[in-house]
């Protein structure tokens, strides 16, 4: 069994590496980079590109849309106070074309590349579920107070580079779009909501994306009237791709507190 792992994804405009260096380390990395307007792609030694730390719990999350059970998931990153945008998305619900947006890199991945980067990831998380979470003892016969520091020292820097994600371990399942809908701040089954509640509370409605932030994304509605919506608003799978046109399913009162509808 290989201790790292590479994977390169190339296309006409933009490339997208996925790394590991080592199976005991509790995250990945994916990198962008994209064709400059001279025909030369994006140097990652000259700080160009955009790189991106993953950890465990995100590579959870980007799992179950390869795996086809959500359509889509998207977080944010912030680091010295700069918010890093991404999101996995299938394009439609045959789910063969799969969108990886990071920053402005926008990567396209067909079927078998999508499943290649699937098998991939799966491989990778067993891995580190089991050797990045095991505290490792290179000599049993050394010192035991010399053991017990470098132990608690092991313990101290992972507990650094978990604190680096908990912001964002947070706001991914706080922006996780639900499997049912809510209803009254409740969540209860599809099955156990009538038909009439349902539409009496929220509305499907077409729109286009034009603008996002981290809570809310401003949505174009036909034909004609834009308001920013919060995303704890929007009880439907949707893609995070701008100037699309799709449908979205909201809750009345934002709706007609911004006179989209009546």
């Amino acid at each position: 069994m290989v201790d790292s792992h590479s994977k390169i994804f190339f296309g006409q405009n933009t490339g997208l590496i996925l790394s590991s260096s080592s199976k005991y380390d509790p995250f990945i990395f994916i990198q962008c980079i994209k064709k400059k307007p001279n025909g030369t792609w994006e140097k990652p030694s000259e700080n160009e590109g955009k790189i991106i730390k993953f950890s465990l719990e995100e590579i959870v999350m980007i799992l179950r849309v390869l795996n086809r059970r959500s359509l889509n998931w998207q977080s944010y990153h912030s680091y010295k106070g700069n918010k890093t945008s991404l999101s996995f998305s299938w394009e439609d619900e045959s789910s063969e074309t799969l969108w990886i947006n990071i920053a402005d890199y926008s990567k396209m991945l067909n079927y078998s590349q999508t499943e290649i980067l699937r098998l991939l990831l799966s491989h990778i998380l067993k891995e580190k579920v089991i050797h990045a979470t095991s505290l490792k003892i290179k000599n049993p016969k050394q010192n035991s107070k010399k053991t017990l520091k470098n132990q608690s020292m092991e313990i101290r820097d992972r507990k650094i580079d978990s604190e680096e994600y908990e912001m964002e371990r947070d706001l991914t399942f706080i922006q996780e779009i639900p499997e049912y809908p809510l209803i009254h701040n409740e969540k209860r089954p599809l099955n156990k909501i009538s038909k009439e509640d349902l539409l009496k509370s929220k509305c499907k409605i077409n729109g286009m994306i034009t603008e996002e932030t981290e809570k809310a994304i401003l949505i174009n509605f036909e034909p004609g009237k834009e308001a920013w919506i919060p995303k704890s608003t929007i009880h439907c799978q949707y893609e995070p791709r701008k100037n699309v046109s799709q449908k979205f399913l909201i809750d009345n009162w934002i709706l007609k507190r911004n006179n989209i509808i009546l």
